[in-house]
């Protein structure tokens, strides 16, 4: 019996070769700087294939994934920093560390206690501030949620989500009266905090901000298309058309939509 992850070896060798002498001219060409968009579109299509539902489309994009994760291990070894392995063992071995409640005798119940234990070894191994560690290039409203989850592991929270809805309340007003008096630098600050207040009341209520907010980019794009395809077929453009008309299609795509989840 072959034992899981061994054809991992087999994914190493091929990149080796890419690189070796005799490889790819284009591989051979990379730098980790010139990886770095590839790897961010990697991680957004394996987003994709998920929220799409589809495991054949989630196999194949977690495999060109896994190859950026080689070939940048790679470079570094070429580079005599690390290897492979080092990737490897470095992350088993801080999942042993990090779960002694399923490595070693210590006993935990809930979720909650997990990740309060996570918290603490995680401090105790790398002593740090309470949001160091989050990547200033994430996307914005990943980020903004992610800082918001790190402060309240530290107790920077409100008690419930009643809280963040007043919060949001209070920015919407911030926003009103910084529209009121022009000032378009003000006007982007509280935007910006209005966000990161909604990002919050998403978090209290246990709703993935990202995952909304794609959600509805995914509807606005469907809605328009149904806008947009309903007017070719009376052979007009969109901006041939006034607003109350765009309107009424756009009512008559999320009509459509709702008659549709409720047919399922």
């Amino acid at each position: 019996m072959t034992r899981a992850g061994e054809s991992l070896a087999d994914l190493v060798e091929v990149m080796q070769r890419l690189l070796g002498p005799d490889g790819c001219p284009w591989d051979r060409e990379q730098t980790l700087a010139t990886l770095e968009p590839y790897l961010l579109e990697e991680t957004y299509e394996v987003l994709e294939a998920l929220a799409a539902g589809d495991p054949r489309a989630h196999c194949e994009e977690l495999g060109d994934l896994l190859m950026q994760i080689v070939f940048q291990a790679e470079l570094r070894a070429g580079a005599g920093a690390f290897t492979i392995d080092d990737v490897v063992r470095g992350i088993a071995d801080k999942l042993v560390r990090r779960h002694p409640h399923v490595f070693g005798d210590r006993k935990l119940e809930t979720s909650a206690q997990v990740l309060a234990q996570w918290t603490a070894l995680k401090e105790k191994e790398k002593p740090r501030r309470a949001l160091d560690g989050v990547p200033a290039a994430m996307p914005a409203l990943a980020r903004a949620a992610r800082l918001g989850e790190r402060a309240a592991q530290v107790g920077f929270d409100w008690p419930d989500a009643a809280g963040a809805r007043a919060k949001l309340g209070e920015e919407l007003g911030e926003l009103d009266r910084a529209i009121a008096a022009g000032d378009a630098g003000e006007i982007g600050r509280e935007l910006g905090d209005l966000l990161f207040a909604a990002v919050n009341l998403a978090r209290k209520l246990g709703v993935d901000a990202e995952g909304a907010l794609r959600g509805t980019t995914d509807r606005f794009v469907r809605r328009f298309a149904h806008v947009e395809d309903r007017l070719r077929a009376a052979g007009r453009a969109p901006r041939e058309a006034t607003l109350a008309e765009m309107d009424a299609l756009w009512d008559e795509a999320k009509r459509e939509e709702r008659a549709h989840v409720t047919e399922k």
